[in-house]
């Protein structure tokens, strides 16, 4: 029977809703939950608990990205897997976050949570709980979020609901498993191609800009933008965006090239590629060295930017690792 380390570190399942009050984090209600669940766990594995932190997943940020990646390295010779219980909002940030701070990992880093608090009679919180239990004691070399029945790569979930049960998707990769009867395991599991590799040095100079009908770029010149070394633009469709009168943001993106700040342009729409050459827009952008993000969810597209920026103090060398593969979060 394998060994796996389940780490609390906050979010909806470990809510406790009384009558009449909303839910809130409570620690000494949550262990009495796991204490209740795990004798039925301890038929799939012997699970030791942790709560390295209880937070509101929306309070989550690169520090404590940097603490659970530490966490697992340090006790990863101890374990066969890792579950990691963490509120929905940002699970697909963190999931992206722990892919490119712990690679090469060949142990299975599943993350999970729920829309309903454990707490409550109809929680899915319990089912998730077992699934990702089970799937860290398999085969699964990766960073992956386990949420009503589907394993998805961490690095290309995002989160599509705020109200159903099936809470996440992988838009532009397929499931790594399924979960019925039996597991149905995919071929899309990705081999780690080395040691495992520890990186836990997030940058936080990156800045999100969502373009819309009329934005108005005087709104942009005013953006106190000195301590930025890259702009993530979430475009429309293959990475479109204003370039006519008044409206154009060329002026801006140049500015932003001419002070040294990485460009990267993603899309709004969560389906295929971004590609710079479809459209004048994005041929203009090419011309002045913007990047497109491919396929990558913006969720990996910001903290692969974090990521590297994070190891590297240029922003060419940066650039130049951004459209590499490096943890599954791109198609090439």
């Amino acid at each position: 029977m394998k060994n796996i380390l389940l780490i609390q570190t906050g979010g909806t399942i470990a809510m406790d809703t009384s009558p009449h009050q909303k839910p809130t984090l409570d620690t000494s209600k949550w262990a009495d939950l796991i204490s209740r669940t795990l004798p039925d766990l301890s038929e799939i594995a012997r699970v030791e608990t942790q709560r390295l932190f209880l937070e509101d997943s929306s309070d989550i940020n690169r520090a404590h990205w940097a603490e659970l990646a530490s966490f697992i390295h340090q006790h990863y010779h101890h374990y066969d897997g890792f579950v990691i219980l963490h509120g929905t909002d940002t699970m697909a940030y963190t999931a992206s976050a722990l892919s490119f701070a712990l690679q090469n990992s060949r142990k299975p880093i599943i993350m999970t949570g729920s829309q309903v608090p454990m707490s409550s009679i109809r929680s899915d919180a319990r089912r998730n709980l077992i699934n990702a239990i089970e799937m860290a004691t398999t085969e699964l070399p990766e960073v992956a979020i386990c949420f009503n029945d589907f394993v998805y790569r961490g690095n290309r979930a995002t989160k599509i609901s705020i109200g159903d049960f099936d809470a996440f998707a992988s838009p532009n990769y397929p499931p790594l498993a399924e979960i019925g009867l039996h597991i149905d395991m995919r071929p899309t599991i990705r081999q780690p191609n080395g040691s495992l590799q520890l990186s836990t040095t997030f940058s936080d100079a990156v800045f999100l800009l969502k373009i819309y009908p009329s934005l108005n770029p005087s709104f942009l010149r005013k953006l106190p933008l000195d301590h930025t070394r890259a702009l993530v633009i979430e475009a429309f469709g293959s990475g479109n965006f204003p370039i006519r009168g008044a409206q154009s943001l060329l002026p801006f993106f140049e500015q932003c090239v001419a002070d040294d700040i990485l460009l990267v342009i993603t899309s709004q729409a969560a389906y295929d590629a971004v590609d710079l050459s479809n459209y004048e827009s994005g041929r203009r952008a090419l011309e002045m060295g913007i990047l497109g993000a491919g396929d990558m969810t913006t969720e990996a597209t910001l903290t692969k930017l974090m990521y590297l920026l994070g190891r590297h103090a240029d922003n060419d060398t940066a650039g130049s690792l951004f459209n590499k593969n490096l943890a599954g979060e791109l198609t090439k």
